[in-house]
């Protein structure tokens, strides 16, 4: 006799891409003038640091704003994984773990200037209890991952648990203007993408 799984219902799943808008509308309205704002402390704090640190940690109103639409189309094709799959898409599963585990980003960010940091509001409020509860209902529905790897761990260096081309790689791709010479690809990495 075949077993029933449980499912995670179509507006639960797609509660990933609600959640995620909550904390970056943050993102969107205070990035760009914090950056300039914790930049400016940064660079009292470790004058020895060469300018170009500072000129990447340093971002514009419209390189937030593509950014953000890049990793919303990422979040919005997870968010549909979920709902087609009953929450049990491996994709799904591993935006939303990663999504859980960038809320501990913004508050060690928040830590390291010693004050506000974009997204540290909702981080702590939204991003983490929301992707908490969802990874117990997944793990209860089963998935592609397997119930070890689909539990609240951070993805290990090289494991694939990010999506390719997401998170991290967004404000990257978006530095094509500042690589340094002789180094290739839109990561400066030689298109490796690690």
């Amino acid at each position: 006799m075949a077993t029933l799984r449980a499912t995670v219902p179509k507006q639960v799943t797609w509660g990933l891409l609600v959640a995620w808008a909550v904390h970056d509308l943050e993102e969107l309205a205070t990035m760009a003038p914090s950056s300039r704002r914790i930049v400016t402390r940064l660079r009292s704090r470790y004058p020895q640091l060469p300018g170009g640190v500072w000129e990447r940690l340093e971002v514009s109103p419209a390189h937030v704003a593509v950014a953000i639409g890049l990793m919303g189309t990422v979040m919005a094709a997870a968010a549909a994984a979920g709902a087609r799959s009953g929450g049990r898409s491996g994709f799904y599963q591993a935006v939303l773990a990663g999504f859980g585990w960038h809320a501990v980003g913004h508050l060690a960010q928040a830590a390291a200037v010693g004050g506000y940091a974009p997204g540290v509001v909702t981080a702590p409020v939204v991003v983490a209890p929301f992707s908490v509860l969802l990874t117990r209902r997944t793990g209860a529905a089963g998935g592609e991952l397997s119930p070890s790897r689909s539990r609240m761990r951070p993805p290990a260096r090289g494991g694939g648990r990010w999506p390719r081309g997401s998170g991290p790689r967004c404000h990257p791709a978006l530095r094509g203007g500042s690589r340094r010479k002789g180094r290739g690809g839109v990561w400066g990495d030689g298109g490796k993408g690690d």
